[in-house]
Parts: structure tokens; C-alpha cells; sequence
């Protein structure tokens, strides 16, 4: 008996070798379980809007006159390093999800479910009715102005500009459920909140 129970023992732990053998051979043909993404649709969409809005702060920035009252030219040259440092962050994110910079339909996840974006003369101001940005006819009209007038120009072109980016973040907050995209929304809504009032109290010194 002694024999033949430790011949049943051996058998049965080859077979569990055996087991073992074909599991650690097969795992490798299985489908490995998808990671999470690291942006959903809505933060990518969001982010990439956000890249090309900041952009546009940096490029009213550059077309201001430099010989506008310090004060003016300070505000600005703030107002350019907080869109940088927040660009690089946009930027480093579409890197890390695997996005392109710039998306296919501009403006999509701010849009209802179903809504289309309609060409003619809205959609003619830019072309993806971006709040707040500038036309090219304003960005040229910028460049050309001195003195008072571009100090006047750039004021209500950045306020506008903030506002605009305002309203996006907004809607990303009201989107989102909780992450990082959503925090940096958050402080864009509070620090871009602040800079449009303080471009309100020069542009009202101007009046």
C-alpha cells in the first residue's frame, strides 16, 4: 500500500508540474488586459484646444508694442511665463497619452452630443470658434499700433482672450471627474480669473 500511495503522490505532483508547465507556456498567447488611458477623449480634446489658445496669449504678447507704459508691459510679460510654464504642461500630457498637438475637430468636446460646427461668417472669425480668440485682422491691427492705442488694443484683446479661456476651463471642470486635467483647470479659471482683472483696471485707468 506504503508503494503504491507514494507512487499516487508522485503522479500528482508531475501533473501539477505539468500544469504549471503549460500555464507559464500559454500566458504569453493570451491578450495582455488593456491599460487604463492616460487622457480620455474629453482632457485630450480639452488640452489640445488649451495648446492653441495659449498659443495665441504668447503671439498677442509679441505683437505689443515695447514702448507702452511699464505697468502694461509687466502685466504681459507675466501673463507670457504663466502661458508658457502651462503650455509645456499641455504639451508633456498629449505626449504622454500619445495625442497629436492639435486635434481633427477642434472645439468637439465643448460641443453638445450631436451639435455640428457651422461653417460661414461665425465660424470665419477662426476657425474653430475658439472663445476669445482673435481674428487676424485684430493680430494685425495690434502689430501696427504704438503708444495708448496698442496699450488699449492689447488690453481688451488679452481680457477677451482670458475670458474665453475662462469659459473653456469651466466647461472642462464641469465635465471631468476629478485628475489632474481638472485640477489644472481649476487654477487656470482662478489665475486667469485674477490677470482679467487686473487687464480690467488698466483698461479702465485708459477710459
Amino acid at each position: 500500500m506504503s508503494g503504491r500511495k507514494g507512487f499516487r503522490v508522485a503522479a500528482l505532483a508531475c501533473g501539477a508540474a505539468l500544469l504549471l508547465a503549460m500555464g507559464a507556456a500559454l500566458r504569453p498567447l493570451l491578450p495582455a488586459p488593456a491599460a487604463p488611458p492616460v487622457l480620455t477623449a474629453t482632457e485630450i480634446g480639452f488640452v489640445q484646444d488649451m495648446v492653441t489658445h495659449h498659443s495665441q496669449a504668447l503671439v498677442l504678447v509679441q505683437r505689443l508694442d515695447r514702448g507702452v507704459d511699464p505697468a502694461v508691459l509687466v502685466l504681459a510679460g507675466q501673463i507670457a511665463d504663466t502661458q508658457r510654464t502651462e503650455l509645456g504642461m499641455l504639451l508633456g500630457w498629449l505626449r504622454l497619452a500619445g495625442a497629436p498637438v492639435a486635434g481633427t475637430d477642434p472645439m468637439a468636446w465643448m460641443r453638445p452630443v450631436g451639435a455640428h460646427r457651422h461653417a460661414g461668417a461665425d465660424a470665419a472669425q477662426h476657425d474653430s470658434a475658439m472663445p476669445g480668440m482673435a481674428t487676424t485682422g485684430e493680430l494685425d491691427e495690434l502689430a501696427a499700433a504704438t503708444g495708448t492705442q496698442a496699450e488699449v488694443l492689447f488690453l481688451r484683446l488679452m481680457q477677451r482672450h482670458h475670458y474665453g479661456g475662462i469659459e473653456m476651463a469651466a466647461t472642462a471642470d464641469a465635465l471631468l471627474d476629478g485628475g489632474e486635467v481638472e485640477r489644472a483647470a481649476r487654477d487656470m479659471i482662478t489665475g486667469q480669473g485674477r490677470e482679467a482683472g487686473l487687464l480690467g483696471l488698466l483698461l479702465d485707468r485708459r477710459a
